[in-house]
């Protein structure tokens, strides 16, 4: 196996991202996140939101800082709306379902939730013998790559404003999207209840940083926080990290790398004719291959089988990484070349 594109979370961390953590763990730090680090690095990115007021906390992944943050924002009665290929709706084993909440499906739009498809679910629960909808869930990126412009966020808000709903950002993947559209972290400060930063899937050894605008949701978030498993005795683990994330720009250099090499890859199969599942402009690419070609492939390197197209065809995912090296990416694509001019051009496409 020469390389593996199946996710962008195979490597260890960022070299700034171990010397911080080797330098935060010389020395004593103060427990649960209540450290030196965590402070220094909630005031970073506090500026970089534009908003002193938000409440940050650390949290160790992304699923545990979703089912930690709903159990927080829900009433029992209360329900999440989410797109039907939206991350808590089918990645995460239920997680939200078992802390009593139900997720209401409901189509997107190229993997992303409307503003239709919230009314949609709004007009489906009209009364106390239904779940009650009062949280939007979208994810940026989406499953499938794709991202959110300001001008999609802001039909989201005013959505959620004039239904009485919580927006809520997954933001697993929130450095690569930030690096392929026109928003910004302060424009989703401004225009979300919660959302959180990721670090997991852009160079961290692990962590995800929640952040809460919204005043009526920050009450008593630390007891969720310990009831859930979420506290980390050492919290400053992750709060080091995110300081080195946001000194000095590491964190969106990260995510840009990893966006330019899936443009590499992007470009590669768009040249030679192949078609895509999704347009995503982000660090996960889905072409759709023929068997025969996946099956050259799959000697050398390793991706993700996302759903078959018809019965000679399948659509697959690439994910690149920060640590994703220009010379594999250029090697992969040499080998593509290699393939399809050795074999019959009609098979592989």
């Amino acid at each position: 196996m020469k390389y593996s594109f199946q996710n962008d979370y195979s490597e260890g961390a960022h070299p700034k991202l171990l010397k911080a953590l080797n330098l935060a763990g010389s020395k004593q730090n103060t427990a649960y996140g209540n450290d030196g680090h965590c402070k220094r690095a909630a005031d970073l990115l506090r500026k970089e939101i534009g908003r002193k007021d938000v409440d940050i906390h650390f949290l160790e992944g992304g699923t545990q800082v979703n089912l930690t943050a709903l159990t927080a924002f829900l009433r029992p009665h209360e329900a999440a709306i989410a797109a039907e290929t939206g991350h808590i709706a089918g990645h995460e084993s239920g997680s939200i379902e078992a802390t009593g909440h139900k997720v209401c499906i409901t189509p997107g739009v190229n993997g992303k939730l409307t503003p239709e498809g919230i009314l949609r679910v709004l007009a489906a629960h009209p009364d106390e013998h239904m779940v009650k909808p009062k949280l939007a869930y979208l994810s940026n990126s989406s499953e499938c790559g794709t991202v959110y412009s300001k001008e999609e966020l802001n039909a989201l808000h005013r959505c959620c404003r004039e239904n009485r709903l919580y927006l809520y950002m997954d933001g697993a993947r929130l450095g690569s999207a930030l690096c392929a559209s026109d928003l910004t972290m302060q424009d989703i400060g401004a225009l979300t209840d919660a959302f959180y930063v990721g670090g997991t899937k852009n160079g961290a050894l692990l962590g995800e940083a929640l952040v809460i605008c919204n005043e009526t949701l920050k009450p008593d978030f630390r007891y969720i926080l310990k009831q859930r498993g979420g506290m980390l005795a050492k919290g400053f683990v992750l709060g080091a990290q995110f300081e080195a994330f946001f000194e000095d720009g590491l964190y969106y250099a990260l995510a840009k790398h990893a966006n330019h090499m899936a443009d590499l890859l992007r470009e590669a199969f768009r040249a030679l004719g192949f078609r895509f599942f999704s347009d995503s402009p982000t660090n996960q690419v889905f072409p759709i291959l023929s068997d025969a070609l996946l099956e050259q492939l799959s000697k050398d390197y390793a991706f993700e089988a996302w759903g078959r197209v018809d019965a000679g065809h399948q659509a697959v995912r690439f994910v690149t990484s920060w640590a994703t090296p220009e010379e594999i990416v250029q090697e992969f694509i040499q080998d593509l070349h290699n393939y399809t001019a050795s074999e019959n051009p009609t098979k592989l496409l």
